[in-house]
């Protein structure tokens, strides 16, 4: 076996191409993960920009090795790990907790203040690679329903899980941003029996084809009592919307993230008796999320417009890359 291997490296703003680096080794309760599939999300586009907030406050440096949105099979595993690991098809969580705080004891591991993020935080190489290490604690085995593509969307669909589920039980819900996440979180909340509404800057006609009847523009949007309102969006502004637009006694739930402050009166919370949720990570909701899927209550597949190679991932960060309709783009790094 070669002692090197292929990864996307980023060495900074807009600067990144693929480079030979060596093959991860397993350390003790690691593994070592063959890649098959790996997502790029915003978060890495704001990496390739220089714009994420997490290298101007010191948790991540360049250069890094992103995809924190992955699948594969187990290839090797380090001392302490269980054998029957090895061959498994599996996916894993992002946030890597210290495993010994308060907050870790506590089963909130995603929030540890000394935590590693996959491919973002921390020096963890990501999945932008022909493998990754990863703590073997981390790892979701994965059915045969759910295959690579699949396996690389739990992740952001951990998320949109979440984002939904923090809508609580109701009628009729309303999502900012009809991206992945946004579209995602639709897909968990119509499964669960909610009337959909979308609100974006486009005329709606992909997630119309998804089978979104409700689909609206800030200038389009009808006036209706929602009862949940899920911010998906990175617009400053919105936050504040969401709170005016939903119905007293419901729920707001903040899953997108500004590149500045978002001006918010509590006021307005108080007074309509809202209730405000924020989403950090998919960690709580990965294995409900790989049920969904499996049992076909979920499909997104859809959203993947296209599948590329290590070679193209500079392109689609850059924007340069031409895809389908759908939002997210996937890399196979055996390409």
């Amino acid at each position: 076996m070669s002692s090197t291997m292929r990864a996307f490296v980023l060495t900074g703003p807009r600067r990144g191409a693929v480079q030979e680096v060596p093959v991860p080794r397993p350390e003790s309760g690691e593994v070592v993960v063959d890649v098959e599939r790996a997502g790029v999300c915003g978060t890495d586009v704001e990496f390739f920009t220089g714009e994420m907030a997490y290298l101007h406050q010191g948790h991540s440096a360049y250069p890094m090795r992103l995809g924190h949105e992955w699948a594969g099979t187990v290839s090797a595993v380090g001392a302490g790990v269980d054998s029957g690991w090895l061959g498994r098809r599996v996916m894993g969580d992002t946030m890597l907790g210290d495993q010994t705080c308060r907050r870790c004891a506590r089963g909130h591991q995603h929030t540890c203040e000394n935590r590693q993020e996959v491919g973002i935080r921390g020096d963890r190489p990501g999945a932008l690679a022909e493998r990754l290490a990863v703590p073997a604690w981390s790892l979701h085995a994965l059915p045969d329903e759910v295959d690579a593509v699949l396996g690389a969307l739990v992740e952001p669909g951990g998320n949109a899980l979440r984002a939904a589920r923090a809508a609580g039980a109701c009628d009729r819900a309303l999502v900012f941003g009809p991206g992945t996440i946004g579209l995602l979180t639709a897909m968990f909340l119509r499964a669960a029996g909610t009337e959909v509404h979308l609100m974006g800057v486009d005329d709606g006609s992909f997630a119309r084809g998804l089978g979104f009847e409700h689909v609206w523009t800030r200038e389009t949007l009808p006036d209706l009592p929602f009862d949940a309102v899920v911010d998906a969006t990175g617009a400053a502004d919105l936050p504040a919307l969401a709170v005016d637009l939903v119905e007293p006694a419901g729920r707001v739930v903040y899953i997108g993230l500004s590149g500045r402050p978002s001006p918010l009166d509590t006021r307005a919370l108080v007074l309509k008796d809202v209730t405000a949720v924020g989403v950090l990570s998919a960690s709580p909701g990965l294995a409900e999320t790989i049920a969904a899927y499996g049992s076909g209550a979920v499909d997104p597949r859809p959203l993947v417009a296209a599948t590329v190679g290590l070679d193209d991932v500079g392109a689609v960060l850059a924007g340069e890359w031409r895809a389908g309709p759908g939002p997210k783009i996937h890399v196979d790094p055996r390409r």
